[in-house]
């Protein structure tokens, strides 16, 4: 029974010891799920913070962007970043008209070629016109070698498209002009290596390539719309009256500043053709040329200008011939034998302009030829400028210089020296860029009356029933002007017809010059002459010179119009008086 009791004992002592076993076990598993959980826990918090902290820096950043200009496109970074080797020209309304892009050779590495007969295959039916002959020489060679210089966009994703790892682009700076023919004798042209080499390009050159400048473009005092109108009337003259050239200028006469400047025929500065054919120069600054009668209203200026004689002083007995030297003088029209000095400029009498300029003296014509500079090279922002023919006063020319002959100049100056004689007798000079004046330093050619007597008479030129430029009577716009028809100085065969006029003429803010070179008769061009309408069966300049300067005025009048709140005026006043 005892040792029944010790077992029973033992056994009670067995199941508590078994018990602590139990807890002991129930505890430490506790634990480890505790720290377990712990971990957990920390990871759960090391994700959110890092999350969180992800979501406040791109918070920032979308606070930072949002607070600052955005552009999709910054082509002034874009320019800046591509360093322009020259800077961009362009008109006086901000039109870009020359700017340097990135272009490339197409050149070949011979040892990278995978397949010669593969790759010449390919060039002969992707590239026609390369010599595959010489290629496959120059790879023979295995020396490095260009397959095409300069080539455009779509030639070079054709290159590209070969798929040939022996074919490098070389990129480099090319200059293109967005206008092609449109100012071909103004901007000139760049060589290969972005060194001008005409026209505004080479005059220039040095301030196109300066760096301080190069997100500057160069502006220039033209206008691309006008540009285009002359060029396109000018390009349909030439052939209404088959002429062999032409060339317009429309100039500012307060400032000298060229709006539009045309010389035909003109040509694509994109190709970079060689042009060695005289009929491409630039007949405005480089022609030298008689203009004839267009000299009449220097002799009548000047003899108002003078006090010689008055607009309504009356030359009497004027003779059908004069005879000077072995030289014989006369009219192409028989004219009243008594004529007002202002009939003689609307008529355009040689011989009344003769008698007129023997009042004033060789002298007195002499010196204000010298004080406008007729005879002095242009000069203008361009290289590409002519001399005057050299010539002496000796006996006769006094009379023959009177009335354009004798005397040769270029379309510039004479135009230049107009504006000077409209705009109120100031000296201006003719410029592509803007620039200001001081009117204390500008000299005074003739007097501010002379100006304005002179502008009514070049008015009635225009208007007067026996005036030579009829045809320019443009509705609302105040034409006056002067005609010329003369000889081509170097070719005694061909004749020139020109039309230089003012508008509006009570107060000229523009010389519009317009210039035939060899026009013929265009018999079946109809026109509306005086509200009638005419075939004529003439050549002179009143019959295709100003038919064009009218046509002309008709179209750029409207641009001009909205920048120069006079011509509205006039417009008004004029339909007011009707």
């Amino acid at each position: 029974m005892r040792d029944n009791f010790k077992k029973s004992k033992k056994k009670k002592n067995l199941n508590k010891n078994q018990t602590s076993f139990y807890f002991e076990d129930y505890l430490e598993t506790n634990n480890k799920i505790f720290k377990k959980k712990f971990l957990t826990q920390d990871r759960i918090y090391l994700l959110f913070f890092l999350f969180f902290s992800l979501i406040f820096i791109f918070s920032i950043r979308i606070i930072h962007v949002s607070m600052n200009k955005f552009e999709i496109f910054n082509n002034a970074k874009s320019l800046n970043q591509y360093n322009l080797e020259r800077r961009d020209i362009v008109d006086r309304n901000g039109e870009l008209i020359s700017r340097n892009v990135k272009f490339f050779h197409a050149a070949i590495i011979p040892k990278n070629i995978t397949n010669k007969d593969n790759f010449i295959l390919k060039l002969k039916l992707n590239f026609p016109k390369l010599s595959i002959e010489k290629i496959e020489k120059n790879i023979t060679e295995g020396k490095y070698f260009y397959l095409k210089k300069r080539i455009n966009q779509i030639e070079k994703e054709k290159l590209w498209k070969l798929g040939e790892k022996g074919i490098v682009f070389e990129p480099f700076q090319s200059r293109i002009y967005t206008h092609a023919n449109l100012y071909s004798h103004i901007i000139g042209q760049v060589d290969y290596d972005n060194y001008g080499v005409s026209g505004i390009e080479k005059y220039f050159d040095k301030e196109l390539k300066n760096e301080k400048l190069k997100n500057k473009p160069l502006k220039l005092t033209l206008d691309t719309n006008i540009q285009y109108l002359i060029d396109k009337e000018l390009n349909q003259a030439l052939e209404i009256f088959k002429a062999t050239g032409g060339g317009a200028l429309l100039m500012n006469v307060e400032n000298g500043e060229i709006l539009s400047l045309v010389s035909l025929p003109n040509f694509d500065i994109n190709l970079r053709a060689d042009l060695s054919d005289k009929k491409y120069i630039n007949k405005i600054t480089k022609g030298v040329y008689e203009l004839g009668s267009i000299f009449k209203t220097f002799t009548i200026a000047l003899a108002l200008d003078s006090e010689i004689v008055k607009p309504q002083t009356v030359i009497k007995n004027i003779p059908r011939t004069v005879r000077c030297s072995s030289h014989e003088i006369s009219d192409i029209k028989e004219f009243p034998k008594n004529l007002k000095v202002e009939d003689i400029l609307i008529r355009s009498s040689n011989v009344g302009t003769l008698m007129i300029a023997q009042k004033i003296g060789k002298k007195k014509f002499q010196e204000f030829i010298d004080k406008t500079k007729l005879l002095n090279v242009p000069d203008l922002q361009l290289e590409e400028v002519g001399k005057p023919i050299d010539f002496k006063w000796n006996k006769c020319k006094l009379e023959t210089v009177s009335f354009g002959h004798g005397i040769t100049t270029t379309p510039l100056q004479a135009t230049t020296v107009y504006a000077s004689l409209v705009n109120g007798g100031k000296i201006i000079k003719p410029s592509l860029i803007e620039k200001s004046y001081n009117e204390n330093e500008r000299d005074q050619i003739i007097k501010k009356k002379t100006s304005k007597n002179l502008n009514k008479i070049l008015r009635k030129v225009v208007t007067d029933d026996k005036g030579t430029a009829s045809l320019a009577n443009i509705n609302g716009y105040y034409v006056g002007g002067k005609t010329g028809t003369s000889q081509n100085y170097f070719n005694k065969k061909e004749n020139l017809n020109t039309f230089i006029s003012i508008f509006p003429s009570q107060k000229p803010k523009y010389a519009l010059l317009v210039m035939l070179e060899n026009p013929q008769v265009a018999e079946d061009l109809i026109y509306n002459y005086r509200g009638i309408k005419i075939k004529a069966n003439r050549n002179e300049a009143g019959w295709n010179s100003v038919y064009i300067a009218g046509k002309i005025i008709k179209k750029i009048g409207p641009i001009l119009a909205i920048k120069n709140k006079d011509f509205n005026d006039y417009y008004v006043a004029e339909k007011i008086n009707k």
